[in-house]
């Protein structure tokens, strides 16, 4: 298989690793704690530079994986921000209720004007599970209100047009994209410079074998040493006037002549 080729799949696998991560790590957020999530994200982190420098063949892979952790951070952070509206709409029930109370939300921070609202069926019945949340005098004791209720009482209910989770859907894709666009722009930079690499080292051999070979040549009646070119594709005349100076050898007056007087 050709380093080309390996290379692009080895920008697919860690892209795919990158991926799988993101998934994995909002899958964990809703059952784990930080103890266990910080150490995961850093050994993600760490792999990630592994692979990634790997990938460039030069220091900015460690960039790039700090770059890549953190659009994963990011994507993570929105999607478990979704993840209650998610639910809601998948497992939630459509009900009537009626407001039986109000009072300032506890934890409401700098919204000041946050209420939380106590919500009861029409049977009298409180709805299982948090109070309503929705912004001060929304709402008023004794009036009806449809809202998605779950039925296992974990979730706050919503109304239904507030549980839309499309933006920050559509936010936790772009994230993504951003992170495998950051992993195939490693992978591009590893082949110009792995590519740069090979030129450099092939020119290098070139320029070793015409310096031996104009140590060694034979000069012939006139005192000229004469090489072909054909040998050396990648080094110019310029260049090969150099290394011959180098050795006391005398560019020809023949203008691209790669003959040279002793």
């Amino acid at each position: 298989m050709s380093r080309g080729r390996l290379r692009i799949l080895s920008a697919i696998g860690i892209g795919c690793y990158a991926l799988a991560a993101i998934v994995g790590f909002f899958l964990l957020a809703d059952d784990q704690g930080y103890g266990l999530l910080v150490p995961l994200w850093i050994a993600h982190g760490v792999l990630l530079a592994l692979l990634l420098t790997r990938l460039c063949a030069d220091e900015t892979g460690l960039t790039a994986a700090l770059l890549v952790v953190g659009a994963s951070l990011v994507a993570v952070y929105i999607a478990d921000l979704a993840r209650d509206d998610l639910t809601l709409e998948r497992r939630g029930e459509r009900v009537t209720a009626t407001v039986v109370r109000d009072w300032p939300a506890p934890d409401r921070g700098r919204e000041a004007d946050t209420y939380d609202y106590a919500l009861a069926r029409h049977d009298g019945t409180r709805l299982p599970g948090p109070a309503l949340r929705a912004g001060s005098g929304r709402f008023a004791v004794g009036q009806s209100v449809t809202v998605l209720a779950d039925p296992e009482g974990v979730l706050r209910p919503r109304i239904p047009g507030d549980t839309d989770a499309t933006g920050d859907v559509l936010g936790v894709g772009v994230c993504a994209l951003i992170a495998l666009g950051i992993v195939a722009a490693t992978g591009r930079r590893g082949a110009t410079v792995a590519r740069r690499r090979e030129e450099r080292a092939r020119v290098e051999e070139q320029e070793h074998t015409l310096r031996e070979a104009l140590r060694t040549a034979s000069a012939d009646d006139h005192g000229f040493v004469e090489v072909h070119p054909a040998h050396y594709p990648d080094v110019p005349l310029r260049r090969a006037a150099g290394i011959a100076g180098e050795l006391g050898l005398q560019p020809a007056d023949e203008p691209g002549s790669w003959r040279f007087r002793r």
